[in-house]
């Protein structure tokens, strides 16, 4: 739950103020670098920093500044990366300049090329963030920081196209100077200074730059609003820019706290061994804070976040639904159900065909659409081994109409009513592994192995494991 910018360490431990130390800071002169040392300074220091580099005026800036500084960075490295989106004619032209510039500065530069066409729906804006993000993120490994040019100015238009859209206290804190990205960190380091700094101090040192043609094309949203919306803005209200991206800065402290108290809230209200969240815990907040809290526990569970009509969706929908009702509330990338008194919350799952049926060897992990099915040989426990010498052993799943005698109960009876009588929540109850022996049902793995196939207490048997089986019933 914390914000990377309050805690950034590579190990995931408490923060440590100024890392890398205020003498960074001291040591450098220039505006532009100190504006990039306050930055660097509290972080703890990475392998390497690799500028994102587009080859245009900001992007130049930062990867000079950043390379001024790297007698105070060593051991780290300091290369750069330029995405190659394929999308302009232009494009093999900018990747050479590029290299051309890096040389200059003897700084490597990796290509990434991408696929950045838009899916159905999706604006050639956000698809090409997409690709090139993800092209970014695969490429980083742990203790390295991607560092972006993103400045002032970008900060006060990310704010603006927020608000436009209808987001909330995130979306309107824009852009955070630091947040997690792959396995490393993506850094904004410049994100207090305007553009005007970046092209005075290229200009300072007689270092010309390219334009992207692309930045002029004002079909795209953000190029819009540069050209046509912000000037107007800032003739009437010339510190316009500053005071938007400190607005920004005053939504991210309120979610600093909405965090904290989410935090609160989670810990009586969240199963720690199942990550599951209590119904009555939930219900007996005020609206607003109990938003809060499945905001902060779906955030928790590493989920897509959800829209403010989802959140209010499992508030007025989810959590009042009959016990029998199954109720289901689901957004791209995540969703939430209901078992008795507990919020569940997953990625989507997988589609099931029930009419499956895989051969298995125990003591072979088996891929399943859903969880890996194992097996482990112990003495006194689990599926008698020495009935599957030379048998026939095979994964299936529930159709309907099984009947199963668990070990030590005195009769059969149908496996539905076992199913349901246990806590297992109903969507993983036609997904669990069925294992047949010779066409009979010998074990439902991970709970049970019927008594005819159970082990005595000296024989070796199976003990059976299924990893989508939650914690409390394995």
């Amino acid at each position: 739950m914390d914000r990377p910018s309050d805690k950034v360490t590579r190990s995931g431990g408490a923060f440590e103020p100024a890392r890398l130390g205020d003498t960074l800071v001291d040591a450098v002169a220039d505006g532009l670098a100190k504006a990039l040392a306050h930055t660097l300074a509290p972080m703890e220091p990475m392998d390497r920093y690799r500028v994102a580099f587009s080859g245009g005026a900001d992007s130049l800036a930062l990867l000079h500044a950043l390379s001024a500084l790297r007698g105070h960075l060593a051991p780290a490295r300091i290369d750069a990366i330029h995405v190659h989106h394929g999308l302009h004619p232009d494009a093999d032209a900018w990747a050479d300049h590029c290299q051309s510039v890096c040389r200059r500065l003897e700084v490597d530069l990796a290509v990434l090329r991408v696929d950045a066409r838009a899916a159905s729906g999706e604006s050639p804006e956000a698809a090409a963030r997409r690709a090139r993000y993800q092209a970014i993120a695969d490429l980083l490994n742990a203790g390295e920081a991607v560092c972006t040019a993103h400045h002032q100015r970008d900060q006060a238009e990310t704010l603006l196209l927020q608000l436009l859209r209808g987001a909330g206290p995130t979306g309107l804190a824009a852009m955070p100077p630091v947040a997690p990205l792959g396995r490393g960190w993506l850094v904004r380091p410049i994100l207090d200074v305007g553009p005007e700094t970046l092209r005075d101090y290229l200009e300072g040192r007689g270092m010309g730059w390219a334009e992207d043609p692309g930045n002029a094309d004002r079909r795209f949203d953000r190029n819009f609003l540069r050209h046509e919306i912000m000037p107007k803005l800032l003739e009437r209200w010339p510190g316009a820019q500053r005071t938007l991206a400190r607005a920004a800065g005053h939504q991210a402290d309120s979610i600093a706290i909405a965090d904290a108290l989410a935090r609160i809230d989670l810990d009586t209200a969240r199963d720690p061994r199942t990550g599951t969240l209590s119904l009555p815990a939930l219900t007996a907040l005020p609206a607003s804070r109990a938003r809060n809290l499945l905001r902060g526990w779906l955030a928790e569970q590493g989920l897509p976040v959800a829209g403010a009509v989802h959140l209010q969706e499992i508030l007025d929908g989810l959590v009042p639904a009959r016990e029998d009702a199954m109720p289901l509330v689901r957004w791209p990338g995540a969703e939430v159900r209901r078992h008795r008194d507990v919020l569940h919350a997953q990625a989507p799952l997988p589609s099931h065909d029930a009419d499956r049926v895989l051969p298995w060897v125990p003591g072979e992990a088996l891929e399943l659409p859903h969880g890996v099915l194992d097996a482990s040989l112990t003495e006194g426990r689990g599926l008698r081994a020495a009935a599957l010498s030379g048998a026939r052993v095979e994964v299936r799943f529930r159709r309907g109409g099984e009947r199963f005698r668990p070990a030590g109960r005195g009769r059969s009876t149908a496996l539905k009513k076992l199913l349901q009588a246990s806590d297992l929540p109903p969507w993983l109850r036609e997904r669990i592994p069925l294992v047949y022996v010779d066409g009979e049902l010998a074990a439902v793995a991970g709970m049970w192995v019927a008594e005819a196939h159970a082990v005595g207490s000296r024989d070796s048997g199976w003990v059976l494991r299924w990893s989508a089986l939650p914690d409390t019933l394995a």
